[in-house]
């Protein structure tokens, strides 16, 4: 506890609403979806709480995400999300240093995290030992 700090959870409601300060949990979230160029973070059934400061709101995400690539449908049965997918230059290194098709380009580039060296250097590793 901090010394001259709130010393109930009272206490220190007390102090956010004299700091203009609210917070509020939303009750009964089934999902919230974190999109990135690539990338989907899905977290199901999160505690989500909002904190309002001066007319701001904040959301705060608590739960553990379901990373997936973009333009994949939820197993909920939603529609599927356009696909953004890897940049078409990187795609077509891929394809021509490891000779392989646009798909497996693709899926190695994803499997990679959108590094195109790394994805060529696991094709043709994969492609080594088999």
């Amino acid at each position: 506890m901090m010394p001259g700090g709130p010393r109930s959870e009272r206490d220190m409601q007390t102090m956010m609403r004299r700091l203009g300060m609210t917070t509020e949990t939303l009750d009964e979230v089934e999902e919230v979806v974190v999109r990135t160029r690539t990338k989907e973070h899905v977290f199901r059934a999160p505690e989500v709480t909002v904190l309002t400061v001066k007319g701001v709101r904040t959301y705060q995400v608590a739960g553990r995400p379901e990373i997936r690539p973009r333009g994949t449908a939820s197993s909920t049965g939603a529609a599927a999300v356009p696909a953004v997918g890897p940049p078409e230059e990187d795609v077509q290194l891929v394809m021509e240093q490891a000779g392989v098709s646009r798909e497996e380009a693709a899926e190695a580039l994803f499997r990679a995290h959108g590094q195109p060296a790394e994805a060529i250097l696991a094709l043709l590793a994969h492609r080594g030992s088999g």
